[in-house]
């Protein structure tokens, strides 16, 4: 099983852009840098302290972490504040709604091999809600028609649509080093149609290398912009 999905979360906003960007990524090593190691860190520290609050079983991570800091322990303290008032939040519909911490969401239905990981999924009657964690400062991350966030959904969808009755999932992205609080929310019907009409097909020309190059703003994080042809000629 691959760590990564060639036709990962992350990246969708990029592969559903830009189709063949995703085999084109693929002869380009994932360097890594000092933001992804600090993010890491960032969210080992809230799956401590959210399992913690919810009474589970958990080591604290601190001494092991390279980029712990004060702001680090308030901005997790933050997430996981808002996390449980919406565990509050979901047990007025639900007396024992489920909260799970890193889940790891397939939705493979839809996308060849794909799967990822939810910082946090809550389920109950009536809701389903995705939030996921962003501790970067640089670039604004909205919730609004976020395609990772739909990827999640989707996931969570197939393992507790046939035991909750959920009609509307709500997505979240707490980005609190950019006072960034933002939720999309959608009926469940409307985001299976995005998956039926627009999502499969689009990631069956990106797992196949097929479609068209197309250039914007989710170039920014492609590892093969540097040598995209496309790129030069739209530059």
């Amino acid at each position: 099983m691959p760590k990564h999905a060639l036709l990962s979360a992350s990246s969708s906003h990029r592969w559903l852009n830009c189709p063949p960007s995703a085999r084109l990524c693929e002869g380009y090593d994932d360097k890594g840098s000092d933001f992804a190691t600090e993010g890491t860190d960032a969210h080992a520290l809230c799956e401590f302290k959210l399992r913690t609050a919810l009474g589970m079983e958990a080591r604290d991570p601190t001494e092991d972490l390279t980029w712990y800091n004060s702001e680090m322990e308030e901005c997790a303290n933050g997430y996981v504040s808002f996390v449980m008032e919406l565990v509050e939040e979901a047990k007025k519909a639900c007396p024992d709604p489920v909260v799970l911490i890193e889940q790891r969401l397939d939705y493979s239905k839809y996308v060849e091999e794909g799967f990822g990981t939810g910082d946090c999924v809550i389920i109950a009657d009536g809701t389903l809600h995705i939030v996921d964690y962003k501790h970067g400062r640089g670039v604004l991350v909205e919730a609004d028609d976020n395609p990772q966030m739909k990827l999640y959904a989707l996931g969570a969808l197939e393992l507790f649509d046939c035991i909750y009755d959920i009609d509307t999932v709500s997505m979240t992205i707490y980005q609190p080093r950019r006072s960034n609080v933002s939720t999309f929310t959608i009926p469940k019907e409307e985001l299976y149609e995005w998956a039926d009409r627009v999502l499969t097909p689009t990631a069956e020309l990106a797992f196949n290398g097929d479609g068209e190059y197309h250039c914007g703003e989710w170039c920014q994080f492609c590892k093969a912009k540097a040598t995209c042809r496309k790129r030069a000629e739209y530059n």
